[in-house]
């Protein structure tokens, strides 16, 4: 039996691996060992330049990156199980890196789109205190592209003194500096007046104790959860008329970091407001800019349908 049967057998006796999945296998390595053929190689005796040499041909023939990382799986398990079963005194595929996968941009909103949401914090709450409290929420959260986490379990002492700035604990304990925008400060005033008019009620009718945090909440962790804000930002994006699968959070965190960069903003700046460690993280907005401005050329450009 050669290795390759020997192999899926293994698959399917040990790890129980679908007739789909053993097919797939099949179909790879019998690729990989028709290139070794035709050369006068052999599976068992390939060296990691020759499995190298295999990929470098797929690429060549045009396979997609996705085809090309799925044949090194299955080459990789092969030559793994040989060493394991000692069929092999070495593994060739072991330090063989596979096919980048490609970045997918991520998603973000217009400005028409963000303008609609904040137009729906202010009116959807059935409450003034629901909309002042989702007025502030949203307009924090476009202002400085906080992370959801970061802007729920704010304390409520950043927000006093109508500041120009707001102290930010991002990931591992790391603080950083973000500017406020004055319709950010607005609401947030609005907002803390009205917070603390009810706490000082809570305290005097039902002796509540004060909380540290600026969207206190009587669940355990003290304030607002992201969970609970996934949900309302989804609910502010079907009343603005905008479709809820397209919004959350983290897609105005987006937006906040491309419409910055759309108006000629210092790719270092965003960078240390978004709070990223690698400004290659932050780079990958400079892609949807790009992306967007060919939309834009592609959609309204005069000659583009011609």
């Amino acid at each position: 039996m050669n290795w390759v049967d020997l192999f899926l057998e293994a698959q399917a006796a040990e790890r129980g691996a679908a007739l789909n999945s053993l097919q797939a296998y099949r179909r790879d390595l019998d690729a990989f060992a028709a290139h070794l053929i035709h050369r006068n190689l052999a599976i068992d005796t390939a060296t990691r330049t020759q499995i190298e040499g295999f990929l470098i041909a797929c690429e060549a023939k045009g396979l997609a990156a996705s085809t090309r990382a799925r044949r090194l799986s299955a080459i990789r398990g092969l030559y793994r199980f040989a060493h394991e079963e000692g069929l092999r005194d070495d593994d060739p595929a072991i330090r063989i890196t596979g096919p980048q996968k490609p970045k997918s941009l991520p998603k973000t909103l217009s400005e028409a789109d963000v303008d609609a949401l904040l137009g729906a914090a202010e009116d959807m709450g059935k409450t003034e205190a629901e909309k002042l409290r989702d007025t502030c929420l949203m307009q924090l959260l476009y202002a400085t592209g906080m992370r959801v986490s970061e802007l729920v379990a704010l304390p409520v002492a950043t927000a006093r003194g109508d500041p120009r700035m707001l102290l930010v604990r991002g990931k591992g304990g790391k603080e950083r500096m973000v500017p406020l925008s004055p319709a950010a400060r607005d609401a947030m005033a609005h907002w803390l007046r009205h917070r603390d008019r009810a706490e000082a009620q809570a305290r005097t009718t039902k002796g509540t104790p004060a909380s540290a945090h600026l969207f206190p909440s009587r669940g355990k962790a003290g304030h607002l959860t992201r969970v609970w804000f996934h949900s309302r930002i989804k609910a502010l994006a079907a009343f603005a008329g905008l479709n809820p699968d397209g919004v959350s959070p983290h897609v105005l965190r987006h937006a906040f970091a491309t419409h910055l960069l759309a108006g000629g903003a210092d790719l270092r700046a965003i960078q240390t407001m978004l709070g990223h460690a690698d400004i290659s993280t932050t780079e990958i907005y400079t892609h949807v800019l790009e992306t967007r401005l060919r939309d834009l050329v592609l959609t309204h450009h005069p000659l583009a349908t011609e």
